[in-house]
């Protein structure tokens, strides 16, 4: 089987190896070279959480495959003209594969992953104290309540870039499980809106499509659950 990567360096300063047929499934590196040589281990693991809650899963005729590098692309910033600067926007990965419209089953997938994902979210954090959620660990950017924040506002950009949101950001509930769902509650909605939509927007110097949005909201939600496993292990 082929395994197609699309691969995004300097990406909050490391590589990060997108494996791109299936959403949620991603390796970071160093460099380019980790970041892939880390894929087999990631597309593993990806495929025992996929098959732990469908015993029939998509995952089922893995087998022995190859990974292949279709696209390489390398961060940048810009400023308000567009013009490449050190600080400034950052403009992430668009890869062809992002052109791509969603199918049904693309869009049945993805919501599972979503689903998935934000069950173990709620679990890893439903124990925890107040006083834990807050507490802020010396070299990080956020708390536990931070990261839980970060990941409803990054959702409701990733619908804004579409045009999508519903509503401004300052707009959202301030209790972060309550904004959590709000937002998630939104995407939920949008995502059947999205199969075989071909839309394809310039928003700040970068491109976004329905495939780019589901590729971004898997992997940001499955990162951030391991950022928080950590958190808690450290406190």
């Amino acid at each position: 089987m082929r395994i197609k990567i699309g691969v995004e360096n300097n990406y909050e300063g490391r590589s990060l190896a997108w494996v791109l047929d299936y959403p949620g499934c991603f390796a970071y590196g160093a460099d380019g070279s980790e970041a892939i040589l880390r894929v087999p281990e990631a597309l593993l693991r990806y495929k025992e959480w996929i098959d732990s809650h469908l015993p029939d899963s998509w995952m089922k005729d893995l087998g022995d495959f190859d990974i292949h590098l279709e696209e390489t692309f390398d961060v940048f910033t810009v400023n308000e003209n567009y013009e490449l600067v050190e600080s400034g926007y950052e403009v992430n990965a668009w890869f062809r594969h992002d052109w791509r419209t969603l199918s049904a089953e693309d869009i049945r997938r993805a919501s599972r992953i979503l689903h998935w994902s934000r069950e173990d979210l709620l679990e890893l954090v439903a124990s925890l104290s107040p006083a834990q959620l807050d507490c802020k660990l010396e070299g990080e950017r956020w708390s536990i309540a931070g990261v839980l924040g970060h990941i409803a506002n990054a959702e409701h950009w990733y619908l804004d870039r579409l045009g999508m949101a519903e509503g401004k950001r300052s707009d959202l509930p301030v209790d972060v499980f309550e904004r959590l769902h709000r937002v998630r509650q939104r995407l939920n909605v949008v995502l059947p809106e999205l199969e075989e939509l071909r839309k394809v927007v310039g928003v700040d110097g970068e491109f976004w499509s329905p495939r780019k949005l589901v590729r971004r909201a898997t992997e940001h939600e499955i990162d951030h659950i391991d950022h928080i496993f950590k958190l808690i292990a450290n406190q």
